[in-house]
């Protein structure tokens, strides 16, 4: 097929390479423009970008998708088929019916459960055990197309949000190669969702990286994993920023309140909703850098009774 790609974060690199190996027409790939990030701020190109300029694939970078600009560039090259994978703007009805075979979305999640911006982070803060990956005919709605195809993928106990992306942007590039044969020789039905099942993963804001230590202990070691590499898990010591870059739960004590912080020779325990407790074997304090929950301690004390938080 001659494809007009959308898509700009390294999730979206798995399924460029696949549609190249698979001998896909690679006519554009369209991505957001240039941001500025690390500590100088200067101007990065999206992955997406920089996987086509070394191919010498066109690339698109329009700061609006909706003022008909877009439409005609990829009217032009006259596209089979528009395949989105984290592009990150709503696409237009003038988009979305452009190309003879619509546009097709690689979500990370099983629809309809966790649609919307952040399904891997939520797959995981939310205790499930395998995710996978969705094909999807777009609409004008929030993943509410038609399902062409999917693809289940356990979560394995060690799993972060960026190890879970990293095997779930292969899985979804391997289904997109599928599903586009399946649709280019019209053996492929498409299923619409069940609606009533559909549950939400919103964008992930800061904020939900603080740990509630009212939570049982299993909840906030799948809240640390969903929030890992970001904005990752954190409270208070002291007044300052504790990062806790790893946790496992443990048996706690019933009478301990929430937060209530223990030095271990093994750790870090930190008492936790309905009797449980998590034990913080690596962490960071702020202004300092990461070590083991067990040096950090031989430095700084942790008088009993200090409270998280």
């Amino acid at each position: 097929m001659k494809i007009a790609f959308l898509g700009t974060p390294p999730f979206a690199v798995a399924a460029l390479e696949a549609l190249a190996a698979a001998g896909h027409e690679l006519a554009c790939v369209v991505a957001q423009p240039d941001r500025p990030a690390g500590r100088g701020q200067e101007l990065r190109a999206p992955a997406t970008k920089v996987w086509a300029e070394a191919r010498g694939v066109p690339v698109l970078q329009p700061e609006k998708v909706r003022d008909g600009q877009l439409a005609a560039a990829l009217g032009a090259l006259a596209p089979d088929v528009l395949v989105v994978v984290a592009y990150g703007r709503i696409l237009g009805k003038d988009l979305l019916e452009l190309a003879p075979h619509g546009a097709v979305n690689v979500h990370a999640s099983l629809l309809p459960r966790l649609r919307g911006a952040a399904p891997i982070q939520w797959s995981l803060a939310e205790g499930d055990r395998e995710t996978g990956v969705s094909i999807m005919q777009m609409d004008e709605g929030l993943d509410t197309g038609d399902v062409l195809l999917q693809r289940v993928l356990p979560i394995e106990p060690a799993d972060t949000a960026e190890t879970l992306s990293e095997r779930l942007s292969r899985l979804g590039g391997a289904a997109l190669v599928e599903a586009l044969g399946l649709l280019a020789e019209g053996r492929i039905v498409p299923a619409p969702q069940d609606h009533t099942q559909a549950t939400l993963a919103p964008i992930i804001q800061k904020e939900h990286g603080r740990l509630d230590f009212q939570l049982p202990a299993e909840k906030l070691v799948c809240r640390l994993r969903g929030f890992t590499p970001w904005p990752g898990a954190y409270t208070t010591l002291g007044g300052k920023t504790l990062k806790v870059h790893a946790a496992r739960a443990t048996h706690g004590d019933p009478v301990m309140r929430p937060g209530t912080a223990q030095a271990m020779s093994s750790g870090l325990f930190v008492a936790c909703g309905g009797g449980t407790a998590i034990l913080v074997t690596e962490l960071q304090l702020e202004g300092r850098k990461r070590m083991s929950a067990a040096d950090f301690l031989k430095g700084q004390p942790v008088p009993a009774g200090t409270v998280l938080g």
